[in-house]
């Protein structure tokens, strides 16, 4: 698919603080927090009204997707090393692989359908629901939209949404 416009936007509120941990056959990370950055670029084959899309209309729709993650553990719930379960108001949360038992209000934490929580699945989770939003909202879709979710200065992810989902 060939490409002839983009529009990237960056902006220093795309961003979200958020707790996880990497949970493997053998190990679990500790868990551990994050200032994450996020930035997006999109692609589409035409200009429509003489631009791609219009910044003022997706800035609010990449805040609104980081929003949701702030202040959030973010847990997976397609790990096969991790026993989640809701009691009332909780999660509780057992790791098969050190026997580590958790609780945490929902509230505080946010079931992702995730086998982990990387910043590759995370940069997917976001494209996909800006793209959802974006097309919902004002009935356009990008042919491309790239996501990139940065870690720590200097460690990034990046994930590439093409076409309709």
């Amino acid at each position: 698919m060939e490409i002839n416009y983009s529009i990237k936007v960056y902006k220093q509120y795309f961003n979200f603080s958020a707790a996880h941990f990497l949970v493997y056959e053998e190990s679990r990370e500790f868990l551990h927090g994050h200032n994450y950055k996020v930035s997006i670029k999109g692609d589409s084959l035409a200009l429509h009204d003489d631009k791609v899309f219009d910044f003022l209309d997706v800035k609010p729709v990449v805040k609104k997707v980081c929003d949701s993650l702030d202040h959030k553990l973010l847990l997976p719930s397609e790990n096969q090393w991790l026993a989640i379960s809701e009691d009332g108001n909780s999660y509780n949360v057992n790791s098969k692989c050190d026997d580590s038992r958790f609780s945490f209000p929902k509230s505080d934490a946010l079931l992702l359908p995730f086998p982990n929580i990387s910043a590759e699945r995370l940069a997917m989770y976001i494209s996909k629901r800006v793209y959802e939003l974006i097309a919902a909202e004002f009935d356009f879709k990008f042919s491309a939209l790239e996501v990139e979710v940065e870690e720590t200065p200097g460690q990034a992810a990046i994930y590439v949404l093409r076409g309709d989902l």
